[in-house]
């Protein structure tokens, strides 16, 4: 609760306009980069199933900060969602043989689309409301798809211990940005 109240909310900033500010908007954003890897590996390891979780996370979240919606302290949240996905993906291989795995999948992939709203949602904060609006969501879509997706592909042909690994830092890097909170440009995206 103290990292919550301690960081003023908003930290990102506005995005550059066009196909290219939107394709290169989620891979400056360190915080964004590493939450989209953060569900490439959750859905490789739990379900594919979790990318449509994801998607549908994206489009809640976007409209809501398209439209103006924030949440208070939504940056360390979205810091903190990294972290939430990197500690379920461990706890899913904890209950995967002894549970039910639709419901394994269902309650994973309302974690992973709550965490992606929340980043969705900052994206929509910064988007540009402008005449290229469409092509800046169209880049940024098909650069999160590329990210997680490709993340998905890589970790489904490695051994499941690298996507253990990869949870584990995910659980390091959100706790890690949460505590440093916007005091750079590592968690900002330098402007992006």
């Amino acid at each position: 609760m103290a990292i919550l109240g301690s960081h003023p909310a908003l930290a990102h900033n506005s995005a550059a306009g066009g196909a290219l500010g939107g394709l290169s908007h989620p891979l400056l954003g360190l915080d964004h980069l590493f939450m989209l890897m953060a569900v490439g590996t959750a859905a490789s390891f739990i379900s594919s199933q979790l990318l449509l979780w994801a998607l549908g996370g994206a489009v809640i979240g976007a409209a809501m900060g398209f439209t103006g919606v924030s949440v208070a302290s939504a940056e360390v949240m979205a810091a903190l969602a990294i972290s939430a996905v990197g500690a379920l993906t461990l706890l899913a291989g904890r209950f995967a043989k002894t549970s039910n795995p639709n419901a394994l999948t269902v309650c994973s992939g309302g974690v992973v689309a709550a965490g992606v709203a929340i980043h969705a949602m900052l994206h929509g904060l910064e988007a540009p409301k402008d005449s290229g609006t469409l092509l800046w969501w169209s880049g940024a879509l098909l650069s999160s798809v590329l990210v997680c997706g490709g993340t998905f592909l890589m970790l489904k042909k490695l051994p499941v211990s690298v996507s253990k690994a990869a949870a584990v830092a995910f659980l390091a890097i959100g706790g890690f940005l949460a505590l440093i909170g916007p005091l750079g440009p590592l968690a900002a995206g330098a402007g992006a």
